[in-house]
């Protein structure tokens, strides 16, 4: 698995070839794949409880055109065209229709995670591809009931009311249980500040609702995704989702590892032909109506060849639709075993493709570098080097002396705000040494290094004083490290950027906790003078981590004695 993700192919191949590999057609270390594939399904269940906890009932109404509208579209029209070339491959109509909806189906475990790693889920290819999975986990249910209509022999004669009652049964006790019970039950858990209650209680909640789900014959995941929808609103939303993440990585990796073992291999190298065309004919077709649908939904190009690609393979879903159908004599044990086969070299592909495809895209969408202004204003005593919201006052501070002042920015979206508040500011890369030079570097007394970016802080440092060494500098330090860092550099000042408005905020905390204003303000001037020594007492010692704790401890026992006696 670290070898796939450092490929750039993600986790999901390493499980699927990890679990070929230990698999019964490999070196046979694990030969019960449906012991481990009971325990591995949890990792679904859990991904969907995930999923429930981020979609709020607010956003799933948001979403529901793409939900019902863009995967009704693409579960209906995959359907038939998949039904359509297995039936011309020779597979009765029964079986076709079955394979076709089995394979119309994308798998939730790949395709989340796969977005998830490249941070795509928040594109609009994620979000529509989100919307088309959560439409296909609830069209399973619905399609596992209509697989017996398929076996002419098991045509039932009257509506099953008993399954169907028992199906809402099920769904409103997950529905009203989740609603008046769990936020009473967690904030009860909450407040005994019991941490491994809290987990445990988690884990039966998303295993209760799935074991609900399942005796009512529903899909143990459409259980787990309600209950997590229900509990988006609450303030535990996210304690819940840090306890669930570990289990569902480690289940999901399980599960993935089982699918690997269940590929058939002989079969595989008895026709390696039909393998290969019918998975190239599977992915192919998925991702062009994939693409096309993207499309006319208002994706561009990228976006709609990321949406295709993403859900070019068939689901997990697939191999419990196929077993029920050969269960119900609606497709033969033949095609079943191949389509189970064309399903999982499907899930080892698509990483593959995605990730293709993927740098393919980086290299076309890479813009060109932006043109930076060209500075034809006077010299200035001042260079700002960076106008976020550390520069930003620095330069109204100056300009309420009248000092006038050049500021380089290097993110073009904060140079178009600045402007439109009125701010002169030019857009350009200060850490370049002829940038520096158009902005009058030569002429200017004084640099103010403000990039929020300290290893680019210290870079700059370095060539204003290769280049500018008659320029006074003063820079912006991220932390304690970097200000060392700065030190090594020779800086004439820094500044800790958080330390001076730490200090002020603690100052006010004394006083709101009823220590007077004379005695908060003497403590904060002993704590900064005495930190600001130590800061300096450390720099020849700071990159040796032993003796920086020992002086820390030392200093820490230094104050202590300082406030007592101040105290006194």
């Amino acid at each position: 698995m670290p070898l796939t993700r450092r490929a750039g192919f993600g986790s999901v191949l390493g499980y699927l070839l990890a679990g070929i590999a230990i698999g019964p057609a490999g070196l046979r270390l694990i030969t019960d794949v449906d012991a481990i594939a009971s325990i591995a399904s949890l990792g679904v269940v859990m991904l969907l409880f995930l999923i429930g906890l981020e979609v709020r009932p607010q956003r799933l109404w948001v979403m529901r055109r793409a939900v019902f509208g863009l995967g009704t579209a693409q579960v209906a029209i995959t359907g038939a065209v998949l039904a359509a070339l297995a039936h011309a491959a020779g597979v009765g109509w029964q079986g076709a229709i079955v394979l076709g909806a089995g394979l119309a189906m994308s798998s939730t475990a790949i395709v989340l995670p796969m977005l998830a790693e490249r941070d795509l889920l928040t594109t609009k290819a994620g979000r529509d591809a989100f919307a088309v999975l959560l439409f296909q986990d609830l069209a399973f249910i619905p399609l596992v009931a209509l697989v017996p209509l398929l076996a002419g022999n098991n045509v039932p004669d009257h509506v099953p009311w008993y399954d169907v009652l028992r199906a809402v049964v099920a769904i409103a006790v997950i529905l009203i249980g989740g609603r008046f019970l769990l936020r009473p039950l967690f904030r009860a858990i909450g407040g005994a500040k019991t941490p491994e209650v809290f987990t445990t209680v988690a884990l039966l909640i998303v295993a209760g609702t799935a074991l609900i789900a399942t005796v009512a014959g529903l899909s143990p995941s459409l259980g787990a995704f309600m209950a997590g929808v229900l509990v988006s609103e609450s303030e535990y939303r996210h304690e819940l989702q840090a306890d669930i993440e570990p289990f569902e990585g480690l289940l999901l990796g399980f599960f993935f590892i089982s699918v690997g073992m269940s590929a058939d291999l002989p079969l595989a190298r008895a026709q390696p032909v039909t393998l290969a065309l019918a998975t190239a004919a599977l992915l192919i077709a998925k991702a062009a109506i994939s693409f096309v649908l993207a499309r006319v939904a208002g994706q561009d190009r990228s976006n709609a060849l990321r949406f295709g690609l993403g859900l070019s393979q068939a689901s997990e879903f697939s191999f419990v639709l196929f077993a029920a159908a050969v269960a119900a004599d609606a497709l033969s044990a033949g095609d079943a075993a191949l389509a189970t086969l064309i399903t999982a070299a499907s899930m080892v592909a698509t990483p593959i493709l995605f990730a293709g495809a993927e740098a393919i895209l980086s290299r076309l969408g890479r813009a060109p570098p932006p043109e930076y202004d060209a500075i034809d204003a006077a010299p200035t005593p001042v260079i700002i080097c960076g106008l976020g919201r550390f520069g930003q006052i620095i330069g109204r501070v100056l300009r309420m002396h009248g000092i006038e002042f050049t500021a380089l920015e290097r993110d073009p979206g904060q140079v178009e705000v600045l402007r439109r508040f009125g701010t002169k500011v030019y857009f350009g890369d200060p850490t370049r040494p002829d940038m520096l030079r158009a902005a009058g570097a030569e002429q200017a007394k004084l640099v103010i290094v403000a990039l929020d970016d300290p290893p680019g802080a210290l870079r700059m440092v370095e060539m204003v004083k290769r280049n500018f060494p008659h320029l006074a500098i003063l820079a912006r330090a991220r932390n304690r490290w970097y200000a060392h860092l700065l030190m090594d550099r020779d800086v004439d000042g820094l500044v800790r950027e958080t330390f001076h408005s730490s200090l002020e905020l603690a100052k006010q905390a004394l006083t709101l906790l009823g220590i007077g204003e004379a005695d908060a303000e003497r403590a904060v001037t002993l704590f900064r003078d005495h930190d600001e020594k130590n800061l300096l007492e450390t720099h020849a010692i700071y990159r040796d981590e032993q003796q920086l704790i020992q002086s820390e401890k030392q200093a820490s026992d230094e104050l202590s004695s300082l406030f007592e006696a101040d105290r006194q």
